[in-house]
């Protein structure tokens, strides 16, 4: 083998840092081009020693993924998160420096789900206390009333995954259902079947039973305090399957000992994996050590899409379940692709025809174009535009931020309607000068280069280009053939586009191989060439 093979054949490293199932593990170590390490529960200090080594690091709950860790992580490219939340992770930190954050968001939600019913249920009917009482040979139901379900009213905070699969079950219990969250549209309550709230406050006034299904943001830290549960029926039930902290605890302690909140059922609490709770011990509390995901079905859903997901990664794929890019449905990704090829091979273009350094890109969406996730073909484009120049990791992940820094403006527009052409327009903006270029996607998905700089093409991006301006006049496409073919340069496709009335012409070639700086000298000198460039996509 050798050196140059040996480069491409090097594998990524990848440290499973925390516990997920054996099928996540095995499905890691049956990439042929990753070396897996797993080393569960290794200590902080033994983490920043070897992390620098590795391009992946799988974690879960308890492994703060933070600046200390970046700092010694130079290759890492991507953290898997186990799991749902991310909230041990800095996310802006990991956008800066280009990593990708994913994470497993629908594979534990059915058994999150159900753990809500399940402490909702033994919360209501004090199951816990009776089983001690019971441990302790006491047999006595007096104090052990409870309530049934049937009838009430469920008030659920936040109406996503979660919420909403404990929406449906809770039907059958004959419950009424009343939810508010402020970022999902009316018709999604409408098909799950539950009555919008329009204020919190108007949640908390008529629930029984309260459960809250949000991600935790400084928005839903502390959501509800002693200030809440006094706007609350006396007696009502409450339960937390999602995050510690959403509910404030020492309120919600005393709000249990004033009588407001006749029982509580809590999976997450603050502080975690040794909690401090004033929850903990009290006779009206159920609470477990965040069991919401741990089902052998769900550990092995968990660990299978989280080793997925950090191979598509490692791969160069798109993921769906990225947390620091836009997101988007797997079918969605998938009709994207073609756009976001378009886009990288549009914004590399650039600077490998110009070396004044860009202030402004200016993008048009039209037609089908506009129609997709265009925040995303933008970043690509930046991607495309910045790789070349900078010598840090720019990828999908930062390319927005790097463009900032680097004082690019970037203007988005959109022009949609019938009988609009699909087509990307891309105007790159350096002083008083501009280079134009656009494209658009064919039925099948291929991006094509439909203009550059006002000249008018339909090329397939190939990896290796050449871009050839010159004077309008014959010969000049017999000269650079058989040049190219002096030079051992094998041309598989050419277009010529012309501007008669300037005498002007631009020539667009597809090679199967990097052309040296000789044969590209020879070129330029021709009689009739104004300049030919090297384009590598």
């Amino acid at each position: 083998m050798n050196q140059q093979e040996g480069t491409i054949m090097e594998k990524k490293r990848v440290l499973v840092a925390e516990r997920i199932s054996d099928k996540g593990v095995e499905k890691l170590k049956a990439e042929a081009n990753l070396d897996v390490t797993v080393q569960f529960d290794i200590k902080r200090d033994e983490l920043l020693k070897v992390i620098g080594g590795y391009d992946a690091l799988v974690v879960r709950s308890v492994t703060k993924v933070n600046e200390e860790l970046y700092d010694a992580a130079k290759k890492l490219k991507v953290v898997g998160r186990a799991g749902n939340g991310v909230d041990n992770i800095d996310i802006d930190g990991a956008t800066k420096r280009g990593i990708i954050v994913v994470n497993t968001p629908e594979a534990n939600v059915i058994s999150a789900a159900e753990h809500t019913i399940g402490l909702m249920l033994a919360s209501c009917r004090n199951t816990v206390r009776a089983n001690k009482m019971l441990e302790e040979g006491i047999w006595e139901r007096k104090d052990l009333k409870g309530i049934e379900l049937y009838h009430k009213t469920l008030g659920i905070i936040g109406l996503g995954r979660i919420g909403a699969l404990v929406a449906k079950r809770m039907h059958a219990f004959d419950m009424r259902g009343i939810a508010y969250d402020p970022y999902i549209p009316d018709s999604r309550f409408q098909r799950l079947g539950v009555e919008k709230c329009e204020t919190l406050d108007d949640l908390l006034k008529q629930s029984d039973i309260i459960t809250i299904h949000t991600p935790k943001t400084e928005e839903t830290i502390n959501m509800l305090t002693a200030k809440e549960w006094a706007k609350c029926k006396k007696g009502v039930r409450v339960v937390n399957c999602a995050r510690g902290g959403l509910y404030n605890e020492q309120d919600l302690a005393e709000a249990v000992k004033q009588g407001i909140v006749a029982s509580v059922g809590l999976d997450v609490v603050v502080d975690e994996p040794k909690p401090i709770s004033p929850l903990i011990g009290m006779p009206q509390c159920v609470v477990t050590p965040h069991l919401g995901a741990s089902t052998f079905e769900a550990q092995d859903k968990v660990g299978l899409a989280i080793a997925e997901e950090v191979i598509n990664v490692l791969n160069g794929k798109m993921v769906p379940n990225a947390v620091n890019l836009p997101a988007i449905a797997a079918t969605e990704l998938e009709d994207l692709r073609g756009y976001l090829r378009l886009g990288e091979a549009l914004g590399k273009l650039y600077y490998q025809l110009t070396k004044d350094p860009i202030d402004r890109l200016d993008i048009i969406y039209e037609g089908a174009a506009a129609q997709q996730e265009t925040q995303m073909i933008t970043r690509s484009i930046l991607q495309g535009l910045l790789t070349p120049v900078l010598r840090e990791r720019v990828n999908m992940v930062n390319a927005e931020l790097a463009a900032e820094t680097r004082g690019i403006t970037v203007t988005e527009g959109k022009v949609k309607g019938e009988g609009r052409m699909n087509r990307i327009q891309l105007r790159f903006g350096a002083g008083d000068k501009s280079v134009t270029a656009a494209g658009m996607v064919s039925p099948d998905n291929q991006p094509h280069i439909t203009e550059l700089n006002g000249y008018h093409f339909d090329v397939i991006p190939a990896p290796y280009m050449i871009v050839a301006r010159n004077d309008d006049k014959p010969g000049m496409i017999g000269q650079i053939g058989t040049l190219f073919g002096a030079g051992h340069v094998n041309i598989a496709t050419m277009q010529v586009s012309r501007k008669k009335e300037e005498g002007a012409a631009m020539m667009v070639l597809t090679v199967d191989s990097l052309v040296d700086k000789a044969t590209l000298d020879i070129v330029r000198n021709l009689d009739g060439i104004v300049d030919a460039r090297m384009v590598r996509l």
